[in-house]
């Protein structure tokens, strides 16, 4: 299974159909495909689910109907056990971005968190959750896929936001403001702190 969110709306990718009750669900392929997340977008339903019997091909042929975008980002600690966040949008999010060309996932974490932040020496700890969502370029609908990692740093410089991609702040965030940033946050930054 995978949840895709199309304005915070889940969009269900499954081949068990015992997972779909009495939501409404569509065949995977193109016009359904667009079709749900049309009426997702427009909030005319609060969830939709796309059926095939074969997980493995789930995705690979929503990606043949939906262009993917692959990226990663961090979760990121300091000493203090602060999270570091960003704020564009007119909400709270985390540092992540587009995969460049022959680097790995891993190197795009890091490089994203750094050009956003401002934020050096960074350390992987590991692979924490993939997450997807549904954007809007250009008048097509592409899917973004997020490779998520649990990051370290001894960095206790200046926070710079990355202009150029509409970074308004960076902060560092203990529980109690990560608790309130969630509350204008998304539904996959939630997810990352099991919310």
């Amino acid at each position: 299974m995978y949840k895709v969110f199309v304005k915070e709306l889940p969009l269900i990718l499954t081949n068990n159909l015992s997972e779909i009750t009495n939501s409404k669900y569509f065949l995977l392929n193109g016009e359904s495909i667009q079709e749900a997340i049309g009426l997702l977008s427009k909030k005319k339903i609060n969830e939709a689910y796309i059926y095939h019997p074969n997980h493995e091909e789930l995705l690979k042929k929503f990606c043949k109907n939906i262009p993917r975008v692959v990226a990663a980002g961090g979760v990121v600690t300091n000493k203090e056990g602060k999270v570091l966040f960003i704020y564009r949008n007119d909400k709270w999010d985390l540092p992540k971005g587009k995969l460049d060309k022959g680097e790995t996932i891993e190197e795009c974490a890091i490089r994203e968190v750094e050009e956003e932040t401002g934020v050096k020496k960074l350390k992987i700890e590991n692979f924490l959750r993939t997450t997807y969502h549904i954007f809007k370029r250009n008048g097509q609908f592409k899917l973004k896929e997020v490779h998520w990692y649990a990051m370290k740093t001894s960095y206790d410089g200046e926070l710079k936001g990355q202009k150029s991609e509409g970074i308004e702040k960076v902060k560092w965030k203990g529980p109690k403001k990560i608790k309130k940033a969630l509350t204008n946050s998304y539904v996959n930054i939630k997810s990352l702190f099991g919310e």
